[in-house]
């Protein structure tokens, strides 16, 4: 199972990850990525679908048209691991 990374180590992360934010009142790590329209938001979400299967680590997410709403949060270990940060860098790259 995957640590869970303390205050100051999500802290650190984050700093590396533009856009991404720390969810209120709970232990996750939140994107909006927005594209030019569905097609694209959907092949993003689709390569990310497939990172994240490769991972065994899949987000909490939702579409709407052009934009695609992620939050990254490990369940087995209550709250943002090394795993979130890792997916969360390979959804930066992926969306470009």
């Amino acid at each position: 199972m995957a640590e869970r990374l303390s205050a100051e180590a999500r802290k650190q992360a984050l700093g590396g990850l533009p856009g991404w934010s720390e969810v209120q009142d709970r232990d996750a790590i939140a994107k909006t990525f927005i594209f030019k329209d569905f097609n694209e938001a959907f092949g993003f979400m689709t390569r990310a679908a497939l990172v994240a299967e490769k991972m065994d680590h899949h987000p909490e997410w939702r579409n709407v048209y052009k934009t695609v709403e992620v939050v990254l949060s490990t369940h087995d270990a209550g709250g943002v691991t090394a795993l979130d940060v890792a997916l969360a860098k390979a959804m930066n790259a992926i969306a470009g």
